[in-house]
């Protein structure tokens, strides 16, 4: 079985498993954790991919579904039909969630991403979503929703995975800046690639992937798979800037960098994983 999981870090060089929480066999992708509950995208019996749900850890013995949601056409076992072209082997599933206050921002790799009203986590409900491929090839990877106004609009960053695009050719993966203020009536209205790419076809994984998901302030490190990190400056959203970047050297099992994901901590160190093996450690300057 799948599932999530649960150790007692208590002695962080000791984590001791304490429990799992079990889902289907493809389990899940990735999650995000508040301290009490997880916001996961597991595979559920009866569904077709991965669908959105609310786990509660408050104790971690026992741990309890709060609520879910799914893209319309994903509950097989409950009738639902596709919803999705049926000649799309393509099925939207979630890739993971993000809660900020009573939303959840939720990438649905090639269903979009949709904005979920949790205030009733019980009943999580459908606010606006959208999807941006076709026109464009790539599936959405992350729905980062900023802290804090800039420039008086609230605004969510969302990036695209440079993996499976829905047709070849395809000029590789984008960075977005998308205006919520209306939730209701969400507007991309900003994009960002590395200087220098042509906009001809890419092979895959050479392109955007993932932010640090723990906002700082305007500065934001982005994974972007062979191009190492990148830390983009968002504080003029019409134009966004690069502001620093680190290009490691390709892991020796590899023939190209591929930085994977990215974090950082306190005091901004980043750490940074590239999907082939291994880890550098940064300090902005």
């Amino acid at each position: 079985m799948g599932g999530l999981n649960i150790y007692d870090a208590s002695d962080p060089l000791h984590p001791k498993l304490i429990n799992k929480w079990e889902c289907a066999d493809r389990g899940i992708h990735r999650y995000t954790f508040d301290g009490r509950y997880a916001y996961l995208s597991p595979c559920m019996e009866g569904y077709r991919q991965n669908i959105m749900l609310i786990l509660d850890l408050n104790d971690p013995m026992k741990p309890e579904e709060v609520g879910r949601w799914w893209f319309p056409g994903q509950w097989e076992a409950g009738g639902e039909e596709p919803t999705w072209p049926e000649s799309n082997s393509i099925v939207p599933r979630c890739h993971h969630p993000i809660r900020m206050g009573d939303r959840l921002y939720v990438s649905y790799w090639h269903g979009g991403w949709v904005i979920l009203d949790i205030s009733d986590m019980s009943k999580p409900k459908y606010v606006s979503g959208m999807d941006w491929s076709p026109p464009f090839a790539y599936p959405a990877h992350t729905c980062l929703p900023i802290p804090f106004d800039v420039e008086g609009r609230k605004l969510m960053l969302v990036t695209d995975e440079d993996a499976l695009p829905k047709w070849d050719d395809a000029p590789g993966s984008l960075l977005w800046l998308v205006d919520i203020t209306e939730e209701t009536n969400p507007v991309p209205f900003s994009t960002w690639r590395v200087k220098g790419l042509d906009g001809g076809p890419v092979k895959m994984h050479a392109t955007c992937h993932q932010p640090a998901e723990d906002v700082k302030g305007a500065e934001i490190p982005v994974a972007y798979f062979e191009h190492g990190l990148r830390m983009i400056d968002i504080s003029d959203p019409h134009r966004i800037e690069e502001v620093a970047y680190y290009l490691p050297d390709p892991h020796p099992n590899g023939n190209r960098v591929q930085s994977n994901d990215c974090c950082w901590d306190d005091r901004g160190l980043i750490y940074v994983i590239d999907r082939i093996g291994g880890m550098s450690i940064l300090e902005r300057t």
